[in-house]
């Protein structure tokens, strides 16, 4: 297996939507809580990501892709938290991998390079949520991500039922807080 971790701009992002729209539509369908409710399409996926598009090319949602042989099979976004008291801080979103290609590092890998693309933007602080009982709460805890809360009733499941979600945040060495650019 040869993964490739890519950082999308503009013009590769708009490329991939395709590609991106597939994770995601697949992600919902095998219940992934992401935003989305059942039914829920390719063509409604690519809708939502042409709909952060321009946050992607004005730089404050950082996209990455995995490829396995050029075939994209996961995603995860950092999106920078915009104000000057919080640009030490991000939102790590969207961590999605395929289910095709699940259980071979590739969120490990995901969440590896998000940490590096937030040190080399200058945010020490990542936070993140997930659903209380879902595959993605252990990894995360392996990864050294903190559990900070978790709040009933917070997310819905693509089939709309209701579920807890689980708060995580981490620390990040070596880059010192910044509070202004």
């Amino acid at each position: 297996m040869s993964l490739e971790i890519i950082r999308l701009d503009g013009p590769t992002f708009d490329a991939a939507i395709p590609d991106l729209a597939v994770i995601l539509a697949d992600a919902v369908a095998g219940g992934a809580s992401v935003g989305f409710l059942l039914p829920f399409s390719p063509d409604d996926a690519a809708t939502w990501w042409q709909s952060i598009e321009r946050d992607v090319v004005r730089g404050d949602v950082l996209v990455i892709v995995a490829r396995i042989e050029r075939r994209v099979v996961g995603t995860a976004q950092l999106r920078l938290a915009p104000l000057p008291n919080a640009r030490h801080r991000a939102e790590v979103a969207k961590v999605l991998v395929h289910r095709s290609a699940r259980r071979r590092g590739i969120a490990t890998a995901l969440m590896r390079e998000i940490e590096r693309l937030a040190l080399s933007q200058g945010r020490t602080l990542l936070v993140l949520d997930t659903i209380a009982g879902s595959e993605a709460e252990p990894l995360y805890t392996k990864l050294g991500w903190t559990r900070a809360a978790e709040i009933p009733q917070y997310a819905g499941l693509p089939d709309g039922k209701l579920r807890p979600t689980v708060i995580f945040y981490r620390h990040l060495r070596g880059t010192e807080q910044r509070t202004q650019r």
